[in-house]
């Protein structure tokens, strides 16, 4: 197999949204489309996201068109039965290849976290260049976020395997099958990890916004 291209974020990495959850906390439907400071918290991931990425689309299962707003590609889960993240990271190398072919990484997130770092893509690409790593995903306070991570295109025929074959579902039993990297984010004034699974923290998140929580 030919060297694989290091990560180069405004060049070659795609980004996905992961909405594809059943948001059972919050009621059902797409949490992400909750309104959040009078917009969409899907909104506030794309701000976040987009300018740090060539491209997006969003990973959703259902009716595309309730996404129709945000003007991004649609790809629905490429495995059947809510097969949990793994699934819309699979679903993410496969729209690359077809639809991104230049880009040859995917930088995946929840979309229930509306302050994710403005550096998160640099932050990955830095952690797979420095240890010369497979997989790089994000850590704050100590704690990993699985799903925070920059994945090679190059890794979908393993993980299909993996998800068709074996039934594997969990995150953290995938990675530990290859080199993986962490790249660490601060928590003060808050984790940008903070997400959104019940009302609760759906008011906090306001009370964030509006004391300024940006960084």
């Amino acid at each position: 197999m030919p060297a694989r291209p290091d990560p180069e974020p405004r060049r070659n990495v795609a980004g996905l949204l992961l909405a594809g959850g059943l948001s059972r906390r919050m009621g059902g439907g797409d949490k992400c489309l909750q309104p959040l400071a009078g917009r969409p918290m899907l909104a506030h991931v794309i701000d976040r996201l987009a300018p740090q990425l060539a491209r997006l689309a969003i990973n959703a299962n259902g009716d595309a068109r309730r996404f129709a707003e945000f003007d991004l590609p649609v790809a629905p889960d490429v495995v059947e039965g809510f097969a949990g993240p793994l699934a819309g990271v699979l679903t993410g190398l496969d729209w690359a290849a077809r639809a991104a072919p230049e880009c040859v990484w995917v930088l995946t997130v929840a979309t229930d976290t509306p302050f994710l770092p403005a550096d998160l893509a640099a932050g990955l690409a830095a952690a797979v260049r420095g240890e010369r790593a497979d997989i790089a995903a994000a850590r704050s306070g100590g704690r990993a976020h699985p799903v925070f991570a920059l994945w090679p295109v190059d890794l979908a025929a393993d993980l299909r395997r993996a998800l068709v074959e074996e039934d594997l579902r969990k995150v953290d039993r995938w990675t530990a099958r290859y080199r993986l990297a962490h790249a660490d984010f601060p928590i003060a004034p808050f984790d940008p990890f903070f997400n959104i699974n019940e009302p609760a923290d759906l008011a906090e998140a306001e009370r964030i916004l509006a004391a300024g929580g940006t960084r």
